[in-house]
């Protein structure tokens, strides 16, 4: 069983406003530059969302709509293409 009565302590400040050495984050360098790997890696979240969501909505009832609306027109665009290659005597 857990004691609600302790509290655990808050981590140690560190920085200049705690008289300490400011300790960049791990995804950064020393001065301050991020780093390859957290970059290819924030780059891959955000394609992996995109995808993801691009998906989903082709997924969606909406989404479909959209697409059959696209057929559609493009089988239009080939009946008219062809009509106007008709009447040129081609």
């Amino acid at each position: 069983m857990i004691d609600a009565t302790v509290v655990p302590e808050p981590p140690a400040p560190t920085g200049a406003a705690s008289g300490g050495v400011a300790v960049p984050p791990p995804d950064y360098t020393e001065s301050g530059v991020p780093t390859f790997e957290s970059v290819r890696d924030k780059i891959e979240k955000r394609a992996g969302t995109a995808t993801g969501a691009a998906e989903l909505d082709a997924d969606s009832a909406a989404g479909r709509t959209l697409e059959e609306q696209w057929e559609d027109r493009q089988e239009a665009a080939r009946r008219k293409l062809d009509e106007i290659r008709k009447s040129m005597g081609r």
